[in-house]
């Protein structure tokens, strides 16, 4: 555990800079003759050691919101920056090398592959970080540990209960010591004791300097959040 938390150290290192800058960002979906505004000019920083919560009514553009940050989704309008570097507007191998080097993403499903053990996904999103230029001495045995699955490792996605599969994904967004977590309601399915686990987790990352935006319904994770920032209507309101 402590190896692992002095990597992510080493990760993050001393910069000034804003972990995300996000600039007016629009996005527009069309279907048909309707077209969906699901971003009207958001606009969010989110600083070194900062937890940001993003809450929000079901359709409010929460997702949309954080796929845009990631460069999962490219914006219709604005920009974002990763620790100083655009991502936006970039290729798909362009996008998918600064989310390899910097951010770990959780979204609501799909964040394991099946047929690979947890050690294995780990293994793997490891193996990719390093493909992209992103060197990591991560010990698996340590970081299994630091998300309470030490027993767990050799099991398969579908054998682990829905807090395990939460943590699980916890682990493999961040085998790769990013600076930045991503995270899509990440305890959306899970019971309480399993929530209260996940916020510890956030909290040793946020202590080791790491950042996250997350969004969220649930008032115990947003309640620890450093800053909470309201959607409606894809725009932050602005008693919000």
């Amino acid at each position: 555990m402590e190896f692992y938390e002095k990597q992510l150290r080493l990760a993050i290192g001393s910069e000034s800079m804003n972990a995300v800058e996000a600039h007016e960002l629009y996005r527009f979906f069309h279907t048909e003759d309707e077209e969906t505004l699901a971003l009207r000019g958001v606009s969010l920083s989110v600083g070194q050691a900062e937890i940001v919560a993003v809450i929000g009514p079901s359709g409010s553009g929460k997702s949309t919101l954080l796929s845009c940050i990631c460069g999962i989704d490219e914006p219709d309008g604005g920009y974002v920056l990763i620790n100083g570097s655009r991502i936006t507007r970039k290729s798909e191998p362009q996008r998918a090398a600064i989310r390899a080097k910097s951010v770990g993403i959780v979204m609501q499903a799909k964040n394991l592959l099946n047929h690979l053990s947890v050690r294995d996904n780990i293994a793997l999103k490891m193996w990719l970080g390093r493909q992209n230029g992103k060197k990591s001495n991560v010990n698996i045995k340590s970081l299994l540990e630091w998300v309470d699955l030490t027993e767990r490792g050799s099991f398969y996605p579908l054998q682990l209960s829905g807090g395990e599969a939460a943590r699980a994904a916890l682990a493999v967004a961040l085998a790769a010591r990013p600076a930045i977590l991503i995270a899509d309601e990440p305890t959306g399915e899970v019971d309480r004791d399993t929530e209260m686990k996940i916020i510890q987790l956030f909290q040793k990352y946020k202590a080791d300097g790491g950042s996250a935006i997350i969004a969220t319904h649930s008032e115990a994770l947003a309640g620890f959040a450093d800053k909470v920032i309201k959607l409606r209507d894809g725009r932050i309101p602005a008693d919000g």
